[in-house]
């Protein structure tokens, strides 16, 4: 048998994207989801075979895992889906990767390395922009400067957010932010720290002649509890992690504002009248051909020594499909390391220069 995949949750927004560019490379995927309607009218669009259950369909769950090498689960919340998978995986042998960017899947999986290990499979949540660009740059900062013992990330992405993306940032509000403090993820107030990040002079797009410098990129960067507070120490082992984002004003606000009424705002009704309010679907084709993502990171140790390097690429869920095929290749050509993995530890910091568009810079 010709070894193939499942994606899960094919037909939400982001499933979709990767099915597409999955056909467009040549790869035969088998399409998987609860929503019939919708996973058949996906199939049939690109000829490839589905299958249709829910993840608590532990029957339907295994006989689907029997046809395939593993699983590239695009059904989100992760942290409420991630965990059924990741079982399914373990129990018949077969790779998992996942799309999320939640911390509290990835150290779920973390603690699922020992299992993984013995099945023989490897365990890799995180495949897409979460969190392949920033855990390249993330070890590429740590082959830079070994001694590190403080990181700093941030990432600004200019482009639309999906439902399914602004559902998940939904469902977590309230739940404050986190970093990594002694090697120990600690919970800190939402919006903890601001600061100003010199993202340089960005891409050039396709309205750019070659060699053009286009405007410097400086944003002020707030703290989010991204994948990386997580993947980053298992990365590079530093133990001390910030992420930043770029986010409006407004924003900020909110979500300062959520150190005080998040228990109101994470409540069911609240929550469901939230959900609704969230628009279906996604960016557009040519909102992502418009979109960049700009990655800067920094690393110190306790001697004062100080790296900075600056990282650009394509639109988030763009870069998300196209790394998340690209690790899918990887293992499914036998290139794989049992257990858990984060994307860097298992193929290098250069693992996201083999994304066309995506450049690098040393700052300093």
């Amino acid at each position: 048998m010709k070894k193939n995949f499942l994606i899960y949750g094919a037909n939400g927004y982001t499933g979709e994207l990767i099915t597409r560019f999955a056909v467009e490379r040549g790869m035969k995927p088998i399409l998987a989801g609860r929503n019939e309607a919708a996973i058949t009218e996906l199939a049939a669009k690109h000829g490839l075979k589905h299958q249709v259950f829910a993840l608590d369909e532990r029957e339907k769950v295994d006989a689907a895992l029997q046809e395939v090498e593993m699983v590239l689960h695009c059904a989100g919340p992760f942290s409420i889906t991630s965990r059924s998978m990741v079982g399914a995986c373990l129990r018949n042998r077969k790779h998992y990767t996942d799309i999320t960017g939640e911390i509290s899947v990835f150290e779920e999986c973390a603690a699922a390395n020992g299992r993984a290990y013995e099945a023989g499979i490897m365990i890799m949540p995180g495949v897409g922009f979460d969190v392949v660009p920033s855990d390249c740059l993330a070890l590429h900062l740590k082959n830079r400067l070994p001694s590190a013992t403080y990181l700093t990330l941030a990432f600004y992405g200019m482009g639309r957010i999906s439902h399914g993306t602004q559902a998940t940032m939904t469902m977590n509000v309230g739940r404050g932010g986190a970093i990594r403090k002694d090697g120990v993820i600690t919970t800190v107030p939402a919006a903890w720290k601001t600061r100003e990040i010199d993202f340089g002079y960005g891409v050039s797009s396709p309205h750019v002649s070659k060699g053009s410098i286009s405007e410097r990129v400086v944003k002020t960067g707030v703290t989010i509890p991204w994948g990386d507070v997580s993947t980053a120490y298992y990365s590079t082992g530093i133990p001390n992690i910030e992420v930043y984002t770029v986010a409006p004003p407004s924003a900020v606000k909110m979500m300062k504002l959520s150190r005080y009424l998040g228990w109101l705002l994470a409540a069911g009704p609240i929550q469901k009248l939230l959900q609704n309010k969230i628009p279906a679907g996604g960016p557009t084709d040519e909102e992502r051909a418009k979109g960049k993502t700009l990655l800067w990171g920094e690393a110190r140790d306790a001697e004062g020594n100080h790296v900075e390097t600056r990282q650009q690429g394509p639109e988030g869920y763009t870069t998300t499909a196209l790394t998340a095929l690209n690790v899918t290749e990887k293992i499914l050509n036998g290139n794989f390391t049992p257990g858990f993995q984060t994307p860097a530890k298992a193929y290098g910091a250069n693992l996201i220069l083999e994304i066309e568009g995506v450049s690098r810079q040393d700052a300093d």
